[in-house]
C-alpha cells in the first residue's frame, strides 16, 4: 500500500523528561491506527508531531506530494461570533453542500438537535465539540488526525462516529491516526495499535483486543512489565474472550492462543459470593422506585411544567451491578438524585432500606474541595488505617497508600498537593475517598473521565471486588458492559417523559431502541404528508402479524414482571445455599434470553407494518 507520511528519529523532551527518543513510524493507505498509552507519555504529543502542529527537538517529519491532513486535536479554536452553519460548510452554497451525502450524513450525526444558525458562543463546550468534528470531517481529507474524538459524545454518537469513519474510505485507502480511551471504539475502528511507553512507540496489529493479547505475550516472554499491569492485562483477555459483547466477529487473533492464556485466570467477579456479602451489608431492601415520577415547574407564565420522568418502577436488588444509558437531557441525572435521596419524586414515592448508605462519584470532584492544598499523604492519613476489598478467601485488608498504588500512584507523587494532581490522579483520588467512606450503594456519574486505558482497567479490577449495589452512567460503552451485568435505558414515551426500560439485549437493543425513537417523526411527517405507505403486508398476513404484536408485549411485560420478582426473592433465598442461589440465577438468565428473543420478533414485525 502507498505511503503517506512518516516520521524518521523524532526526539522530543521538556526540561525535566524526554518524551520521545528515535521514534521512527509511518502510515500508509489504508492504515487504521489508535494510539495507546498512560497519560504523560506522550499520545498528543506524537500526534501533533505527525500532524504538523508542534516541531520534534530533532527528526523530521515527511508527507507524501499533494497528501491532505485534516486535524482535530483538543483545543477549541472556534470563533464565538460564528455560527454552526457557517463553521461547518463555510461560505458553499446551500444546493451544494445539501446535495453532498457525506455532509448531510455528518450533519445528522452529529448535529441533528442544533439551530444551524445558532451562534457558537452559546454552545456548551460539548457542543462546540461536536461542531469541530463536523466540521473537519465535511471535509475530504487523505489523512485524519483526531485526537479524543469521542469526548463529549454520547453512546448513539460514538456508535455513528465509528461507522462513519470505517465507511469513509475504501479498506485500502485513507489514512486515520486517532488517540482515545474509548477501548470499544479503538476496536471498532482501528486494524493497527501503537502503544507510546518508554519513549517509544510499539506497533501492534488489530484494535484494541488484538492488542491486549500481544501485549500479554509480550510481558510473559520479557517479564519487563511490572506483575500487577501483567495480570490486569490478562484479565481482561479472560473478559473480552468471554463473551465481551460483538468480538466474536472480528477475529483479529488467535483463539487457541487466547484460551491458553486465560486458562488459569478466574471468572471477572464471583457474583454468587458478592452478592451474598452484598445482602449481608444491605439487608433484603435497597431502594425501591414505585411508579415514580419528577416533573419540574413552568419556567415563567408562558411555559408549561416539564415532565423529566414518569412511572418508573425499579427495585434494586442488594449486589445488583446496573448501568443506565440515555441521551443527554434525558432524565439520568434526574433518576441519580432519586435513588441517591437529593431529589423527591412529585408523584409515586421512593422506598429505602435502613441501612442503605448511598455515594455518589460525581463529575465534580466536590470530594476534593476541601483538600486542594494538601498534599496527598496527608489527605490519606486521614481515612480509615486499612480497608477490605473481595470475598471470602479472595477478602484482602488493603491500607489506603496500598490502594493509592493499585490505581496508579507512585510514591513520590504522595508529596504532591492535590490542586498540583493531573485531571486522572484527581479521579482516582477522589474514587478513593468514596469508597473509604464505605457506603454499600455506588453510583458512578461519568467515571472514565480523564483516565488512560490503564488506570480504566485498574478501576475495573477495583470494582469487581467491591461487595455493594453499583450504578453507572457512562458513555464509555466498553466501561459500562465491563462492570455492570445489566443496562436499563431512559426513553421518551408518547408524552415526551422518560420511561425507565429494562435492556436485556444490552447496548445493542438500545441502539435499536433509539434509532425507532429518532424514525417515529419522519414516519410521522411523512404520513401527514401523504398517503400511508404499504407496509408489504395485507389481508389476513397484516392481522396476523398485528395480533402477533400485541400478544408478543403482553407476553414480554408478564415474562419481565417474572424476572424482576426472582430478582427480588432471589435477595430473600438463603444465602448459604449457593447451589440453589445458582439455580435461581440460571432461571433469571434464562428469562431474560426469553424476552431478548421476544424483543427481536418484536422488532422484526413492527418494522413489516411499517
Amino acid at each position: 500500500m502507498a505511503h503517506l507520511l512518516g516520521a524518521e528519529s523524532l526526539h522530543l523532551e521538556y526540561p525535566t523528561k524526554v518524551v520521545f527518543d528515535a521514534v521512527t513510524v509511518g502510515i500508509s493507505e489504508g492504515d487504521r491506527i489508535g494510539i495507546v498509552g498512560r497519560n504523560g507519555d506522550g499520545k498528543s504529543s506524537l500526534l501533533g508531531m505527525l500532524a504538523g502542529l508542534r516541531s520534534p527537538d530533532g527528526g523530521r517529519v515527511t508527507v507524501r506530494g499533494g497528501v491532505t491532513v485534516g486535524v482535530l486535536d483538543q483545543a477549541d479554536t472556534l470563533d464565538d461570533d460564528e455560527t454552526i452553519g457557517h463553521a461547518v460548510v463555510g461560505d458553499r452554497a446551500e444546493h451544494e453542500w445539501a446535495g453532498d451525502a457525506r455532509v448531510r450524513d455528518v450533519i445528522a450525526g452529529l448535529l441533528g438537535e442544533l439551530p444551524w444558525d445558532a451562534r457558537l458562543g452559546d454552545l456548551s463546550g460539548g457542543q462546540r465539540r461536536r461542531v469541530a468534528l463536523a466540521a473537519l470531517l465535511s471535509h475530504d481529507w487523505d489523512v485524519l488526525f483526531l485526537d479524543e474524538p469521542t469526548n463529549h459524545l454520547d453512546v448513539e454518537a460514538i456508535t455513528w462516529l465509528a461507522g462513519h469513519l470505517k465507511r469513509r474510505w475504501a479498506s485500502s485507502s485513507g489514512g486515520l491516526l486517532v488517540v482515545t480511551h474509548d477501548r470499544w471504539f479503538l476496536d471498532e475502528v482501528c486494524n493497527t495499535t501503537w502503544e507510546v511507553h518508554d519513549r517509544l512507540v510499539e506497533p501492534f496489529e488489530g484494535g484494541y483486543a488484538a492488542y491486549i493479547l500481544q501485549r500479554v505475550e509480550r510481558d510473559r516472554q520479557t517479564a519487563t512489565i511490572e506483575q500487577r499491569r501483567q495480570n490486569l492485562a490478562r484479565k481482561e483477555l479472560a473478559w473480552l474472550r468471554r463473551g465481551a459483547p460483538a468480538r466474536t466477529s472480528k477475529p483479529k487473533f488467535r483463539i487457541d492462543a487466547a484460551n491458553e492464556l486465560i486458562a488459569d485466570v478466574p471468572e471477572i467477579r464471583d457474583k454468587v459470593a458478592l452478592q451474598s456479602l452484598a445482602v449481608s451489608r444491605l439487608g433484603k431492601d435497597v431502594v425501591d422506585l414505585l411508579d415514580a415520577g419528577v416533573e419540574f415547574p413552568a419556567a415563567g407564565p408562558a411555559t408549561e411544567p416539564k415532565a423529566v420522568l414518569r412511572d418508573v418502577e425499579w427495585r434494586i436488588a442488594p449486589g445488583e451491578r446496573t448501568g443506565i444509558l440515555g441521551v443527554n437531557g434525558a432524565g439520568k441525572s434526574t433518576l441519580l438524585g432519586l435513588v441517591a435521596g437529593t431529589l423527591e419524586p412529585t408523584s409515586g414515592r421512593v422506598k429505602r432500606g435502613k441501612t442503605v448508605q448511598v455515594r455518589t462519584l460525581t463529575q465534580r470532584l466536590d470530594e476534593l474541595e476541601q483538600h486542594l492544598d494538601s498534599p496527598v499523604r496527608l489527605v490519606i492519613e486521614r481515612l480509615r488505617t486499612s480497608y477490605t476489598f473481595g470475598t471470602g478467601s479472595k477478602a484482602q485488608e488493603l491500607t489506603p497508600g496500598q490502594l493509592l498504588e493499585r490505581l496508579g500512584f507512585s510514591s513520590a507523587q504522595l508529596s504532591t498537593p492535590v490542586k498540583d494532581l493531573s485531571g486522572g490522579q484527581k479521579r482516582r483520588l477522589q474514587l478513593l475517598l468514596v469508597l473509604l467512606d464505605q457506603p454499600n450503594v455506588l453510583i458512578l456519574d461519568e467515571p472514565t473521565n480523564d483516565l488512560d486505558t490503564d488506570m480504566l482497567a485498574a478501576m475495573e479490577d477495583l470494582l469487581d471486588s467491591w461487595p455493594g449495589t453499583l450504578i453507572v452512567v457512562s458513555h464509555d460503552r466498553y466501561f459500562l458492559e465491563r462492570v455492570t451485568d445489566q443496562q436499563y435505558a431512559i426513553l421518551p414515551g408518547s408524552d415526551g417523559a422518560g420511561r425507565l426500560r429494562h435492556l436485556p439485549g444490552g447496548v445493542d437493543e438500545y441502539l435499536r431502541l433509539r434509532a425507532l425513537v429518532d424514525a417515529a417523526p419522519a414516519r410521522t411527517a411523512a404520513g401527514a404528508a401523504s398517503a400511508p405507505a404499504p407496509s408489504g403486508l395485507s389481508g389476513a398476513d397484516l392481522r396476523s402479524a398485528q395480533k402477533e404484536v400485541a400478544a408478543l408485549e403482553r407476553r414480554i411485560a408478564k415474562v419481565q414482571g417474572e424476572v424482576d420478582a426472582a430478582r427480588t426473592a432471589l435477595a430473600e433465598h438463603d444465602q448459604s445455599d449457593y447451589a440453589g442461589l445458582g439455580r435461581r440465577m440460571s432461571d433469571i438468565a434464562a428469562a431474560e434470553d426469553d424476552v431478548a428473543a421476544m424483543e427481536e420478533r418484536w422488532f422484526a414485525l413492527t418494522e413489516q407494518l411499517g
